[in-house]
C-alpha cells in the first residue's frame, strides 16, 4: 500500500512515469531511512506517544530490515514507489497496527531528506578518506621521483624548467583544498530536517533536538519552509565539491596522456594499464586516463542539471526535486571509483629520467639568463630584450 493511498488505483502509465528510477535508486538509502526511523521512534517514546515495548519491537524490525538489505534480501519494488513505503509496509506486515504508528510526527518529505542527508554525510566522508589516500600515494611518488627535472609548459609550449616535485606537489595542494571543500559541504548538510514535515511544521510538540542528537547531526534545520527550499541547493553544493575533485583528476589525466606519448615519454604506465586495438597490433591505448579525463565532464553536467532543476520552483516541495537524487548518487559513485583508480595508477606510474633530461632544451633557461644579467645590474627590460634577440 502506498503511503498516500486514498482508496483508488493509480493509472499504471502515470505510476510508471512518476516513480521513474526512484525505487531502484532508493536501494542506496534503505539503511539510512531505517536509522532515521529508529531515532524517530525513540523520540516518540520520549514524548509519550509510543510505549517502551512498542519501540523495542519497531527497533528490532528496523534493524532486521538493515540486515536483510545487506544480504540483498530486502527489495524495493516499483509498486512501493520508494524505500520509505517499502519499509513501512514491511513493518505493518510484521507488526500490524504498530507499524502504522511509525509515521506519526513526520512527513515523507522530511523523512526522505533525513535519509538522504545521512547518506550524503557518509559518502562525503568516504570521499575524504579516498582523497587522503591519494595524497599519501602522491607523496610516495614524489619521494621517489621528485628530484627529476622536466620541461614546464605554458600555452602547450616549453616555458621553464619544472620538476616532478613541483608537478606532483601542485596536485597535492589542490587535493588538500578539496578536503576543505568537503568539510564545508559536510558542515552545510549536517542539519537535521526531521520534524519539519512537508515544509510547514508538525502540529504537535515533538523533540527535534533529541532526534538530531541521536542521528549525530550538528544541529536542527530550524525553518521548515527553508528545509524544503534547501533541496537542490545543498545537492548543488555537494556536486560542486565533487566537480572540483574531478577537475584535478581531469588535469592529471590530461598531463599524463600527453607526456606518456612516445614523442615525450616522460611518464610510463605498466602494460597492464593499456588496452589495444582490434586492427592495429602496435597500439597501447591509455583508455583509463581518457575515461578519467571524460568523467569530469559527467560530474560537471550533474552539477548543472541540479542547478537547472531547482530554478523557477515555488517555495515548498515540488515533485521536480525527485530528479535530484540520481545526479548525486551517480556522482558519488563516479568520484569514488575515479579516486580509487588514480591511486592505483600512481602506485605503478614511472618517470623516465633520461627522456625528461632530453626534453630540457636550452630555451627553457632563457628566463634564468635574463635574471643572471639582472643580478649584474642590468635593468630587467634591457636584459629581457638582449636575451630575446637569441630566440628570434
Amino acid at each position: 500500500m502506498k503511503l498516500w493511498d486514498k482508496g483508488y488505483t493509480l493509472n499504471k502509465q502515470v505510476e510508471d512515469f512518476t516513480v521513474g528510477e526512484d525505487y531502484l535508486l532508493d536501494q542506496k538509502i534503505v539503511k539510512y531511512d531505517c536509522l532515521a526511523s529508529i531515532a524517530h521512534v525513540r523520540m516518540l517514546e520520549k514524548i509519550g506517544l509510543l510505549k517502551k515495548e512498542e519501540v523495542k519491537k519497531l527497533v528490532k524490525e528496523l534493524n532486521n530490515i538493515i540486515t536483510l538489505h545487506n544480504k540483498g534480501e530486502f527489495k524495493v519494488l516499483k509498486e512501493h514507489e520508494d524505500c520509505h513505503t517499502a519499509i513501512e509496509n514491511h513493518l505493518t506486515k510484521k507488526l500490524g497496527s504498530l507499524g502504522e504508528k511509525i509515521h506519526t510526527g513526520r512527513s515523507r518529505n522530511d523523512q526522505v531528506l533525513t535519509a538522504l542527508r545521512l547518506y550524503y554525510k557518509e559518502e562525503l566522508k568516504n570521499c575524504k578518506m579516498l582523497i587522503k589516500k591519494f595524497i599519501k600515494t602522491l607523496n610516495v611518488f614524489i619521494q621517489e621521483y621528485g628530484e627529476i627535472e622536466l620541461p614546464g609548459y605554458t600555452h602547450t609550449r616549453k616555458a621553464m624548467p619544472s620538476s616532478i616535485n613541483l608537478w606532483g606537489g601542485a596536485f597535492m595542494d589542490s587535493m588538500k583544498d578539496n578536503l576543505k571543500n568537503i568539510e564545508f559541504s559536510l558542515q552545510l548538510i549536517d542539519q537535521s530536517p526531521l520534524g519539519t514535515g512537508a515544509g510547514y511544521g508538525i502540529p504537535m510538540n515533538i523533540d527535534r533536538e533529541y532526534v538530531a542528537k541521536l542521528l549525530d547531526f550538528r544541529k536542527i534545520q530550524r525553518n521548515p519552509l527553508y528545509t524544503q527550499n534547501s533541496r537542490g541547493k545543498f545537492e548543488s553544493t555537494i556536486l560542486h565539491t565533487l566537480t572540483q575533485i574531478m577537475f584535478d583528476i581531469n588535469k592529471i589525466a590530461t598531463d599524463l596522456i600527453l607526456f606518456s606519448m612516445p614523442e615525450f615519454n616522460y611518464f610510463e604506465l605498466p602494460k597492464e594499464f593499456y588496452t589495444g586495438s582490434s586492427i592495429m597490433p602496435q597500439k597501447k591505448n591509455p583508455d583509463v586516463l581518457e575515461l578519467l579525463r571524460a568523467k569530469y565532464h559527467i560530474i560537471l553536467s550533474y552539477e548543472f542539471q541540479v542547478k537547472s532543476l531547482i530554478g523557477n520552483l515555488l517555495s515548498g516541495y515540488n515533485r521536480d526535486l525527485q530528479l535530484l537524487k540520481k545526479s548525486v548518487i551517480d556522482g558519488f559513485e563516479i568520484v569514488k571509483k575515479s579516486l580509487d583508480i588514480i591511486c592505483l595508477l600512481f602506485s605503478h606510474l614511472e618517470v623516465n629520467s633520461k627522456d625528461c633530461k632530453k626534453g630540457l632544451t636550452t630555451e627553457l633557461y632563457a628566463t634564468h639568463k635574463v635574471y643572471d644579467l639582472v643580478k649584474k645590474g642590468v635593468p630587467f627590460r634591457e636584459a629581457y630584450r638582449e636575451i630575446s634577440d637569441h630566440y628570434k
